[in-house]
């Protein structure tokens, strides 16, 4: 068994790696590991390109643009595999845009793509090829233009007129063709980022009933119409305490069909149990991280207390049935931005770009231990551990091998007897430390 483990401490990283033998069975310490038990499988892992990560990321020098894509989507990297960015504006752009702004445009004659192609798209091809093959892409809605809204405005909350259904729905189809034309496949969609937040940049109000109605009556029967029936749609895409809420609220019998997931975010603690009970709910359909990040407004930058936040919601999420995770932006400026609103957060990797330097945050290594390791198509699988202060998950990669993440955010030591099948692997968790075991399918 390999042991990759990294530890914290008085401000420093270190990164210790491990081969640990199989040695004599023992009953304490122990986390059990069952292979035959297989649950959800695991579609990857990545992160937002927005607006503002993609203006940071044109900013920097060539060197440190190709060192941010190695970083994140390289196999010498944290391999992701996954994106997500905004349909229009969001809080992380320069600015508040749309697409086409004219009520009288029923057909979309003055779409243009223009903002996307200044500074995501660009972002979004370069991982694409330092990966060598196809980025999985969500977009997401903040708002729709402000012509179509209640309140006439991006912001502030606001509700989609119902006259506006079906052009919104038209609207949304037209972005993923633009993006299509751009050679960039757009796997999936959410219906509206946080459907329930009146906030104070752009925001738009979906009732269950009428995220429902927009879905079942309008963009479904859109996206089938114009090609696109392949583009998997999901509901939600807000906190998850109301999963359970919503997912029984909009799934029926007639939109089940049309549902490939539900996408959650993390701002209101853990309700793992939410994912959980949604999982047996619902067992065909996927339960994805589509966002969270560390706001400086409520938690600072304390980065040992911030990464181990990322990895204690990874595992229990994972544990609970999530089938894929994406971050939110990968790259910010230093100061948490470019936002338009001021709603400045902390990013894995930030940059000074005065100075052209990077700053790697501990969050970026703690994502790493899972989406370095576990492959896409890895299956989650069985296990039991003997105490509360250790988080752990465990899965099985296509190719067999095992893999393990253990997370000990205690200031003490904790032991460890990891047994599975006849052997046992004996090793300490260091305190204020994260590790990822790796066990070959050949050594069991």
């Amino acid at each position: 068994m390999k042991l990759i483990t990294t530890r914290y401490m008085n401000g420093k990283k270190d990164l210790i790696l491990n081969v640990i033998r199989p040695e004599s069975r023992g009953e304490n310490y122990v986390v059990n590991v069952y292979p035959q038990f297989e649950y959800q499988t695991i579609m990857g892992f990545g992160g937002a390109i927005t607006e503002a990560a993609g203006y940071v990321f044109s900013r920097l020098g060539e060197e440190n643009r190709k060192k941010v894509l190695d970083l994140y989507f390289s196999k010498r990297g944290n391999r992701y595999s996954m994106t997500r960015t905004h349909i229009d504006s969001c809080d992380f752009s320069l600015d508040m845009y749309e697409a086409m702004s004219n009520p009288e445009d029923p057909e979309l004659e003055s779409f243009s793509l223009e903002r996307d192609d200044r500074y995501i798209i660009p972002m979004i091809k370069a991982a694409q090829e330092t990966m060598g093959e196809p980025i999985d892409i969500m977009l997401s809605p903040w708002s729709p233009p402000a012509f179509m809204k209640t309140n006439r405005d991006r912001k502030n909350g606001g509700q989609l007129k119902p006259k506006y259904y079906s052009l919104w729905a038209k609207y949304i189809a037209r972005y993923i063709k633009e993006y299509e034309k751009r050679g960039l496949n757009v796997s999936r969609i959410t219906i509206q980022n946080e459907p329930m937040a009146t906030q104070v940049w752009d925001s738009c109000l979906f009732s269950a009933e009428e995220e429902k109605t927009f879905l079942r009556d309008h963009l479904y029967p859109t996206l089938v119409e114009q090609g696109l029936s392949n583009v998997k749609i999901n509901i939600w895409d807000h906190n998850k305490e109301r999963l359970v809420n919503r997912a029984c609220a909009v799934i029926d019998n007639d939109t089940d069909k049309m549902i490939d997931g539900i996408a959650f975010h993390w701002y209101t603690g853990d309700h793992f149990e939410a994912v959980n009970i949604v999982r047996e709910l619902f067992p065909g359909k996927q339960l994805i991280f589509s966002e969270g990040c560390v706001e400086y407004s409520r938690f600072g930058d304390n980065q040992l207390r911030n990464a181990q936040m990322y990895a204690h919601d990874i595992i229990g999420n994972l544990n609970a049935g999530m089938t894929g995770f994406i971050d939110w932006n990968i790259l910010l400026d230093d100061r948490g931005g470019p936002n338009h609103v001021k709603n400045y957060c902390e990013a894995p990797i930030m940059a000074d770009v005065s100075r052209d330097e990077l700053y790697v945050k501990l969050s970026y290594d703690y994502i790493g231990h899972f989406s370095r390791y576990i492959k896409k198509g890895a299956k989650r699988i069985g296990f039991s551990k003997y105490t509360k202060d250790l988080d752990v998950t465990a899965v099985k990669n296509p190719d067999g091998s095992i893999v393990l993440v253990f997370l000990n955010a205690t200031e003490k030591a904790i032991p460890v007897h990891v047994h599975l099948r006849k052997d046992a692997y004996v090793f300490e968790m260091l305190s204020n430390a994260i590790s990822t075991a790796i066990i070959e399918s050949g050594e069991y």
